[in-house]
């Protein structure tokens, strides 16, 4: 038979009690010794009514402080309770350093009007109240949630104040908090002018430049930690991760596979789980497949990751049977997870499949879309040539589109020249963003193909006088370690002549075989066919293909990373290349990964 415990639970001890009225048994329990049961703000507010009647509250106004920190340990923890944490907070007739501490922490956790923990600091210091060691990191968490630099600024010039910005606990949050508002050169000043940084601290560093995109920078000081023998955390593994997957450095993730294996990092889930990705992003989906089959256990993020990979290697049916795997072993979906199995279906051309698991999302499951998810079913309609159900299903999105949605569109008006839609969609997206200089190129060259000159000379004049300027093509190549990054008709290095040589010699054995450069993708008018001959061939993923054409074993695979879409010349080019030379390319350019072998790619020309 089941025991009753003797002493009341939180809700039968306030719904047993009239507060009007307590009863002798409810004295015996005093409401502040039921606050630790608390686990939620309505809880909280009824024991706090139930002080306010029985004038608990009027007798000891300390109370008001331990209200409050109950308030922000809750778990999980909103704006709600934190609006009401402040309110508590405001009636402390003398508050202190540690309130104060223990409201700031608060705001981090939640970064819901979070600012407010800076206005209240203001307040406090003019109250004489002098704050500690542990005020500043949850001060400056805040200005990292919020993204407030000069806010973030103005607490470090205190923090140098008082001495303490060589403190282990705020040291590294000072970190975070430029590097994450994207001032690494601020975050690197105060790194170096840490007498010993400790490997919390590189860790805060490295973190910053990873997600900064300064990788090689995130890798040197890795090499660095060792060389003062301190030991990595799995954090440092996470970034360090993150650093080869940005570089496509897969030997060098290989090495830190190595690594992670020797020193036992195998066995947290989030570091296997960007292994997978790494792998994956680097081109090796047979290594990503072989990282995620030897973990011992598989969360969601980890199932997701999977299907991502396989989806940017355009292996869809491979991606929909990980998700039916997913399925049976009952591990929940979410968001990504959907994201991933869309993506499949958008890069292998399963357009009724991707509709139908769109539709899944939100009926079986209840995830509402992402405006990354309905990206990917414009993707999906454009793909496929179905531009005016794509500009249909933009208009009637539930939320605002995006730039990045209408230029989807936009891009699959030129590939499948619809020149009157697509002057209809740049003007959606001028409308929101007049900046990329992307969008004039793309609407400049579909005017040229139509034969529009006039239109042409508009645009570019347009991008002129807007002074948008265009992300020049870049592709690197990793060899022995290094990565070597390339641009498209760059000639200034010593080097690039000689690479110049190798292609010009390379494009003359492939057109043996049927290769026609595909000079209608060069859109000068007054351009002799010869010059835009030479001007295609000196793309940068051609240049990273013939350096590692001369830098690496015959029959070795060829990695190369593109900052853009591919090219269609490049990518018949490389065709022909994996044909004439015997060797694998695996291209990978912003949206995904082009296997060539034997004259043929993985995507099938559905790209």
């Amino acid at each position: 038979m089941a025991t009753t415990s003797s002493t009341p639970t939180l809700l039968s001890f306030i719904t047993w009690n009239c507060p009007l009225n307590l009863k002798k048994e409810a004295q015996e329990v005093p409401p502040i010794h039921l606050l630790h049961k608390c686990n939620s703000i309505r809880e909280l507010k009824q024991i706090q009514g139930c002080m306010i009647k029985t004038s608990v509250l009027q007798h000891d106004p300390n109370l008001l402080t331990k209200l409050t920190a109950v308030c922000t340990a809750l778990k999980p923890l909103d704006h709600v309770a934190m609006r009401h944490a402040r309110l508590l907070f405001d009636q402390v007739p003398q508050p202190n350093i540690v309130l104060f501490n223990t409201l700031a922490r608060g705001f981090s956790r939640t970064g819901h009007d979070s600012l407010q923990a800076v206005e209240l600091f203001s307040r406090i210091l003019l109250l004489g109240i002098q704050p500690n060691d542990y005020t500043f990191p949850s001060l400056l968490k805040v200005c990292t949630k919020s993204r407030a630099l000069e806010e973030g600024k103005q607490v470090h010039s205190f923090v140098i104040k008082l001495g303490l910005h060589h403190n282990i606990y705020i040291a590294p949050t000072l970190i975070n908090m430029y590097a994450e508002c994207g001032d690494c050169l601020a975050a690197r000043q105060v790194f170096d002018r840490v007498e010993d940084p400790c490997v919390v601290i590189y860790n805060s560093m490295i973190t910053g430049y990873a997600r900064n995109s300064q990788p090689n920078m995130a890798l040197v000081l890795f090499r660095e930690l060792q060389k003062k023998n301190l030991k990595p955390t799995h954090v440092t593994l996470l970034s360090v991760l993150a650093s080869c997957t940005l570089l496509g450095a897969l030997n060098l993730g290989k090495w830190v596979h190595d690594y992670i294996k020797r020193n036992g990092f195998d066995r947290y889930v989030k570091v296997n789980t960007a292994l997978i990705d790494m792998y994956a992003k680097c081109g090796s989906l047979e290594d990503a497949i072989s990282a995620f089959e030897n973990m011992r256990f598989k969360d969601t993020q980890a199932w997701s990751t999977m299907i991502v990979a396989c989806a940017i290697h355009g292996q869809g049916p491979k991606a929909i049977s990980v998700f039916k795997n997913m399925k049976a072993a009952q591990v929940q979906p979410d968001a990504v997870t959907l994201l991933g199995l869309l993506y499949a279906c958008n890069h292998s051309g399963m357009v009724d499949e991707g509709l139908a698991y769109f539709h899944y999302m939100t009926d079986e499951y209840g995830i509402p879309p992402g405006i990354k998810h309905y990206g990917c079913i414009v993707d999906l309609l454009s793909r496929a040539g179905r531009l005016n159900e794509a500009y249909e299903f933009i208009k009637d999105l539930p939320i605002r589109p995006t730039p990045i949605l209408w230029r989807t569109l936009l891009s699959a008006c030129y590939n499948h020249g619809n020149v009157e839609l697509g002057k209809l969609v740049s003007e959606r997206i001028f409308e929101l963003d007049d900046s990329h200089g992307g969008d004039y190129v793309i609407l400049s060259n579909m005017c040229a193909k139509a034969g529009e000159w006039k239109d042409v000379n508009h645009f570019r004049k347009l991008m002129k006088d807007r002074e948008a300027v265009k992300v020049p093509g870049c592709s690197s190549v990793e060899v022995d370690n290094v990565v070597h990054e390339f641009f498209s008709g760059d000639g200034t290095r010593p080097s690039y002549r000689a690479l110049h040589r190798v292609l010009d010699e390379l494009v003359e054995k492939l057109k043996l075989v049927g290769y026609v450069p595909d000079t209608s993708l060069v859109f000068h008018a007054d351009m002799a066919e010869e010059d835009k001959e030479v001007s295609l061939r000196y793309h940068s993923e051609k240049l990273a293909i013939a350096f590692a054409l001369i830098n690496t074993p015959p029959g070795s695979t060829i990695r190369v990373v593109k900052n853009l879409r591919v090219c269609g010349d490049c990518h018949s080019a490389a065709k022909y290349m994996s044909m004439v030379l015997n060797r694998n390319i695996i291209l990978r350019d912003v949206q995904r990964f082009h296997h060539f072998k034997d004259g043929v790619c993985s995507c099938g020309d559905y790209w």
